[in-house]
């Protein structure tokens, strides 16, 4: 099995900034995609960002501008660097990743979650 644990949430002041991280470990052969994911009580989870494995990225219109996604491949690590945040900023956030095992499966695995709180 792939463990995807992430780290890096807490309570922050609007305008502040917020990094998360996410690291795969596990019998993994490689990773294609990863991404970040949030729930906000009361709403469907929603997508924030991904990014391939070549670097490419793609990004949720309402955090354009403020979030960063990024990745360390050597370390099976996924993060969002968040800036300007904002009171709906405020939620669970999930990572997740399409994993390749070293059996040769191939499936999406998810992250416990890391609360990201904003308030002041």
């Amino acid at each position: 099995q792939v463990q995807l644990v992430e780290s890096g949430g807490g309570l922050v002041q609007p305008g502040g900034s917020l990094r998360l991280s996410c690291t795969a470990s596990g019998s993994i052969f490689s990773i294609n995609d990863m991404g970040w994911y949030r729930q906000a009580p009361g709403k469907e989870r929603e997508f924030v960002a991904s990014i391939t494995s070549g670097g490419s990225t793609n990004y949720a219109d309402s955090v354009k501008g403020r979030f960063t996604i990024s990745r360390d491949n050597a370390k099976n690590t996924v993060y969002l660097q968040m800036s300007s945040l904002k009171a709906e900023d405020t939620a669970v956030y999930y990572c997740n990743a399409y994993i390749v095992a070293i059996s040769g499966s191939q499936y999406v695995g998810w992250g416990q979650g890391t609360q990201v709180t904003v308030s002041s």
